[in-house]
């Protein structure tokens, strides 16, 4: 299949109501972080880019919203033209330029601190990660609390940076400023919004 006809296929059968359901179920993951909001197939990306991942930048992303890929969707033109084919959204040149970045490998991307952190005035113009991953339940289990969690929540994302809970310390510090993250995973999506305090098991 050549690039043309995989930037066509793929995309929303009925970009509202699909968009829409999307939309809502990052909206539930971000009110509860922690939680996990199924959501129905609704894309066909070309890989590496995955269903969800795909679904969720095209129902956040449009002709305003700098898109930063990570090295391996970077690679794929396939990936790039069905981004730019189904939400018009241009790709940033680094990650500090991007309102969302997509992260097929979490496991080797940049620093958190790397990405938009917005400013004290417009704290809203940070980076927004989607970070791919393989499940939510493999990995270090990472205990939860904070706005929205009534007393904690576990979620244990694999495939995770390295670091990770030391960055995320670091980034709730610069609160209001900070990312917020988006998990992808193939069953559905869970979010760490800023706000979101991590603690290790063991700590």
């Amino acid at each position: 299949m050549d690039i043309a006809t995989q930037a066509i296929d793929g995309g929303f059968a009925d970009p509202v109501f699909n968009a829409q359901t999307v939309f809502r179920a990052v909206m539930d993951a971000m009110a509860r972080p922690g939680s996990v909001q199924p959501l129905p197939v609704f894309a066909r990306p070309p890989a590496p880019l995955s269903v969800t991942a795909g679904a969720i930048a095209l129902a956040l992303c449009d002709h305003d919203t700098p898109l930063w890929l990570d090295p391996a969707l970077q690679a794929s033109a396939a990936v790039k033209a069905w981004l730019g084919f189904h939400a018009g959204a241009p790709v940033a040149n680094t990650p500090a330029d991007a309102h969302f970045a997509l992260i097929a490998n979490p496991a080797e991307m940049a620093a958190l601190d790397g990405f938009s952190q917005g400013t004290q005035d417009y704290p809203d113009r940070s980076t927004t990660l989607i970070l791919q991953v393989g499940n939510l339940v493999s990995g270090a289990p990472l205990l939860l609390e904070g706005p929205g969690i009534e007393t904690t929540a576990t979620i244990a994302p694999g495939q995770m940076p390295r670091h990770f809970v030391e960055q995320w310390k670091q980034n709730i510090s610069r609160f209001p400023r900070g990312v917020d993250i988006i998990l992808a995973a193939p069953d559905g999506v869970a979010c760490l919004p800023r706000t979101t305090r991590i603690k290790t098991m063991e700590a």
